[in-house]
């Protein structure tokens, strides 16, 4: 009579075999899970250099731009020319100052660690602790 029942008299090697081939996938499934947690994290921390790239671009744009009208016009009220550039530069590099400094913030606040594949792989290494034992 023949029984499809799992075999229980495997060795010890084969059984160290399969725990080790086992372990093997298991760490290359996590590998794989904290690639893809490292790469969502990272598209993350890009979008907001973009804004810390964005506020760049505004802030030279601004002082090119509104420069001229603003030194203008404090020109036009009796403002000595010299003065008005530099209050005008003092404005544009204020809202500069301002975009970046919210673009770092929010860059700060992410974190690219792979929580989750940290945390799996503390399961894992207590696990194969206890399993060897």
């Amino acid at each position: 009579m023949a029984m499809d029942a799992p075999r229980t008299d495997r060795s010890i090697g084969e059984l160290f075999s399969d725990l080790s081939q086992q372990t093997a996938d298991l760490v290359r499934q996590e590998m794989r899970l904290a690639k893809a947690e490292l790469s969502e994290k990272l598209a993350g921390a890009g979008r907001h250099a973009a804004l810390i790239g964005a506020a760049a671009v505004f802030g030279v744009g601004a002082i090119v731009a509104l420069t001229a009208t603003v030194a203008l016009g404090l020109i036009e009220i009796g403002v000595e020319p010299w003065l008005a550039a530099g209050i005008t530069a003092a404005v544009m590099g204020l809202a500069a100052y301002l975009l970046a400094h919210s673009g770092i913030a929010a860059l700060r606040k992410t974190s690219i660690a792979p929580v989750e594949t940290i945390q799996s792989l503390k399961e894992t290494t207590q696990w194969l602790k206890n399993a060897t034992r």
